[in-house]
């Protein structure tokens, strides 16, 4: 396993990261808030954390979707962020252009589902030195992002994380298959996992996307249970008024409980000993 540096954190050598924010930047004040309470249950749980959020969805439903702040407005949010709670924090890109600035302020640069098998903004991210994480497709099977991390080692980066956020299954609906999670741990790199996204029902609320929160808990133990170097969680104070994926997010009063959980068979899937297939 190529262990990934992220500041002092250290993914894929067996703890547990939590990356973990509200689906778009809703400002500072609040998501400040949100990072400061999600920091505080991970450091209690003894979890390293490190704050995600997105300056712009471009991929929302309806056209008339609150985006997010923007680019320059976004950077100077999450480098606040970023200062105030002396954390790492991601965030995703969607053109080849935003690499560069990104870069200044991101410890990690994320590559979108729907984009994972760009090749240019692939290589535009792996070329800034910064660790990328991205997404699997919804429409990929987990063999198919040997091709993607072969992009990026191409581009000059071993510094990958690769993200299960489900399998498209019919109309506005994902599945999430474990298998993938071994499949692409096998490439040799981090694996984390989605709990969030993997519940969503993508345009299942005609111009928003609609979720199945109550369903978070069981996929993240179960992902742990085959074996993730992180957890990527959507979270707020108060989903009903999330301006984005609400309806998926987690709120900050459960997430103590559902992070233990997760812990705890963590801990006990890392004393498993791998069984033959002879």
């Amino acid at each position: 396993m190529n262990v990934v540096k992220v500041g002092d954190i250290e993914i894929g050598g067996g703890e547990l990261v939590l990356l973990a924010g509200p689906c778009v930047l809703e400002g500072l004040e609040r998501s400040l808030k949100i990072g400061r309470r999600a920091k505080e249950i991970a450091d209690k749980l003894g979890m390293p954390y490190i704050f995600k959020a997105s300056f712009d969805k471009a991929n929302r439903s309806s056209i008339k979707s609150f985006r997010g702040p923007g680019l320059d407005e976004g950077l100077k949010i999450l480098d606040a962020i970023k200062s105030e709670l002396g954390v790492p924090v991601v965030t995703d890109i969607h053109e080849t252009y935003q690499a560069e600035p990104v870069a200044r302020v991101a410890d990690i640069i994320q590559i979108p589902a729907f984009l994972c098998r760009q090749t240019d903004l692939l290589s535009a991210a792996a070329k800034t030195g910064k660790v990328v994480n991205v997404k699997k497709g919804q429409f990929l099977s987990p063999a198919d992002m040997k091709n993607v991390v072969v992009k990026l080692e191409e581009s000059g980066t071993k510094k990958i994380m690769l993200t299960e956020r489900g399998t498209s299954f019919g109309y506005n609906n994902l599945v999430v298959d474990m298998r993938g999670l071994k499949i692409m741990r096998d490439f040799g790199y981090p694996v984390i996992f989605d709990g969030t996204h993997s519940v969503q029902l993508p345009g299942g609320g005609g111009t928003v996307s609609a979720g199945q929160r109550e369903f978070v808990e069981y996929l993240c133990r179960a992902a742990a249970a085959v074996g993730i170097d992180g957890l990527f969680l959507e979270v707020h104070d108060n989903p009903a008024e999330a301006l984005s994926d609400g309806a998926n997010m987690i709120c900050l009063d459960n997430l103590e409980n559902l992070l233990k959980n997760v812990l705890a068979v963590h801990e006990t899937a890392k004393n498993f000993c791998e069984v033959g297939n002879d």
